[in-house]
């Protein structure tokens, strides 16, 4: 349609020319009227025609408008019903007013109006009553990806469902990287003649390329205990699903020959870059080495960590190797450093101090000054004796400092070494690593997800019975310049015992011989017993606890202190420890206050259930007979509900493997 003819101020400007012409051919009249006709026929003629060429115009206008909105509705009327959009508009009170027949069409039905949506797709409630603006839901086995307009009560339905499956095959055919290790393999075949290590090697990898040929998975030995593979997302999906049952047929395989062989899989995936998922897969299997083996550790992006396996304790190594490198690599850094701070985790036991007071005794053997981080508002009844007897020594008790008192003496060449935990919200002073570059750490728990960020040394053995035992066995390849005292050797002493119950669990070879050390050294194990007494109060506290205990399943004991009292995480761990010591108990958990106002759960067995796994689900760990979690804002109800519900998913678990 021609622009000027929509303008009418054209018009005006046609008009106003007529108008002029009119009075100049009147003027021109009163003197001589003849050039006056002559002059009205020529102008008359040419606007005549220009206001009939002008209606003729605005006749086809109007007639073009008229067949452009009907064109209009009946291009909308058509998307409208035959677009692949489905449009449904409904009532308050979920009742369909209407839909396009591509709706309708979408259930095999000929209307949908009047039905229900909790006939038709309940999914869409819950979208209508909170007001999502979009969603995808299922419907009729299609996928929907619904846009929801609350004022107008409309919901608009794109069918997404071919999309989602390419995504879906798209990250099903992402590749995975997997090292797979076997944990081990040096301890097993130290002493074997070269026809037994062969056997060994042929059931391995015969066990192995047989599981990568059934499963479509490439493999890779790369050295006599190292394996890579490579396959892709939809058979880790797999992998997970079968909870990784590779490792319990390799495990029960050599069994039966008498070796008791275990792999550790770390695993890399979600994400395309080919040396990133290397790094993830290394990252992996770190993590589970630190968790003892036997497992698959699988790091995604985010940083969530996902664990399989770890059924069975952490197997001893026979060999002190690796002690005597950490040893020497523990004394050339102490040399290095102006003094040695050494910090436990918080409300440390008696693992914790001894341990530390280990470490301390290792700065002084190489001249320098070593000085132990305790918060005395913290301390339990039993580290409180031992303190008591360390105050009669004023030189040593001078080693002991506060938290600020560190803060302020720490440099830049300040040794940090952080003992018998990993866990950056487990230490004592948090800002004690944020200042401290230099940081070692020697713990005997399984690693978990949370660690302290870029130690330079490591020395994590899950398959020890406390830190005590592996500090001990360091002191022994310090250099000799000086004795280790009774007062010393009584407070590792007393570390390895609370934390072995009495050398009954957790107790290898290597316990007995760090604590025979200790002995030779002087430790009194009668002022262990002193330390170790509780008073009567204590003791009638744990068996009013014990007292509530209720069996949930078979084997399993539960016992609650009460909602109004606040019980010692010692306490809390000594009934637990108790429950399980009583027939018919497999493993046990209490459930109590703590003084921080949290709710701490302590957790035993005696191996048949690994109490780490459940633990873990509540964002706690330990190890596998030994574990515990604290939790905040709920109640005690709430906590042994969630507790329940993590013992019922690891029994399915088990019973789907």
């Amino acid at each position: 349609m021609p622009s000027y003819l929509e303008k009418r101020s054209i018009r005006y400007c046609l008009f106003g020319l007529i108008g002029v012409t009119v009075v100049l051919l009147g003027i021109l009249a009163f003197y001589n009227w003849v050039l006056s006709i002559v002059g009205l026929l020529l102008f008359g003629l040419p606007f005549y025609f220009l206001f009939k060429l002008d209606l003729e115009q605005r006749k086809e206008t109007e007639e073009y408008i008229t067949t452009l909105s009907y064109r209009v509705k009946k291009v909308g009327e058509e998307a409208l019903m035959e677009m692949p959009i489905g449009i449904m508009l409904i009532n308050d009170d979920y009742y369909i007013e209407w839909t396009n027949p591509f709706m309708a069409s979408c259930f095999d039905e000929d209307t949908l109006v009047g039905r229900s949506l909790y006939d038709v797709g309940d999914s869409l409630i819950p979208i209508i009553k909170r007001e999502v603006e979009t969603e995808t839901i299922t419907l009729n086995e299609r996928k929907f990806r619904v846009v929801h307009k609350p004022e107008e009560r409309l919901l608009y339905f794109f069918d997404v469902t071919e999309q989602i499956e390419i995504e879906k095959l798209y990250e099903d055919e992402r590749t995975v990287i997997a090292i797979i290790f076997l944990d081990n393999y040096d301890d097993l075949t130290q002493g074997m003649d070269d026809q037994t290590r062969s056997s060994l090697n042929n059931l391995v990898t015969s066990i192995l390329n047989k599981w990568a040929m059934e499963n479509g998975v490439f493999l890779k030995r790369v050295s006599s205990e190292r394996f890579i593979a490579i396959f892709n997302e939809h058979i880790l999906a797999q992998f997970e699903k079968s909870k990784f049952t590779i490792l319990d047929f390799v495990r029960e395989t050599t069994s039966k020959q008498n070796v008791p062989l275990t792999l550790s899989i770390g695993v890399g995936s979600g994400v395309p870059a080919l040396p990133e998922l290397g790094i993830l897969a290394q990252s992996s299997l770190d993590l589970a080495l630190g968790r003892g083996g036997d497992q698959v550790a699988i790091k995604q992006p985010n940083g969530k960590v996902k664990f399989f396996g770890g059924k069975t304790n952490p197997v001893e190594k026979r060999t002190r190797v690796r002690a005597r490198v950490i040893s020497h690599a523990l004394k050339e850094l102490v040399s290095e450093s102006d003094k040695v701070i050494v910090m436990g985790h918080k409300r440390p036991d008696m693992d914790a101090i001894g341990s530390s007071i280990g470490i301390q005794k290792v700065a002084e053997m190489n001249h320098r000054d070593g000085f132990i981080v305790i918060n005395q508002d913290e301390l339990d009844n039993s580290v409180q004796r031992l303190m008591n007897e360390i105050k009669k020594n004023e030189a040593f008790y001078s080693r002991f400092i506060t938290p600020e008192q560190a803060l302020e003496m720490a440099t830049d060449d300040t040794l940090l070494v952080v003992v018998d935990t990993h866990k950056p919200s487990m230490v004592i002073e948090d800002r004690l690593l944020a200042k401290i570059e230099n940081v070692v750490v020697i713990d005997h728990h399984r690693r978990g997800e949370d660690f302290i960020h870029n130690p330079l040394l490591v020395y994590m053995e899950p398959y020890a019975s406390s830190t005590a035992e592996l500090v001990t066995e360091l002191l022994e390849y310090q250099p000799k310049n000086q004795k280790i005292d009774m007062l010393e050797a009584t407070a590792l002493l007393a570390g390895i015992i609370v934390d072995t119950k009495s050398f009954t669990l957790r107790t290898g070879a290597r316990t007995f011989d760090a604590a025979s050390y200790l002995r030779g050294q002087g430790a009194d194990t009668v002022l262990v017993q002193r330390f170790l007494k509780e008073d009567v109060d204590t003791f009638i506290k744990r068996a009013k606890i014990i007292e509530t205990v209720s069996f949930y399943r078979e084997g399993l004991a539960i016992a609650k202190g009460r909602e109004d009292e606040v019980y010692d995480q010692v306490l809390i761990a000594q009934a637990a420890d108790t429950l399980l010591a009583m027939d018919g108990v497999t493993a046990s958990f209490v459930i109590s206050y703590r003084a921080d106002q949290m709710i701490g759960v302590s957790a035993r067995s005696l191996g048949d259930i690994n109490v780490q796994v459940i633990m873990e689900t509540l964002e706690g760990g330990g190890h596998l007979t030994n574990a515990a979690t604290q939790l905040q804002n709920l109640s005690i109800e709430d906590v042994e509900l969630k507790l329940k519900e993590a013992i019922d998913e690891y029994l399915e678990g088990r019973k789907q493997e």
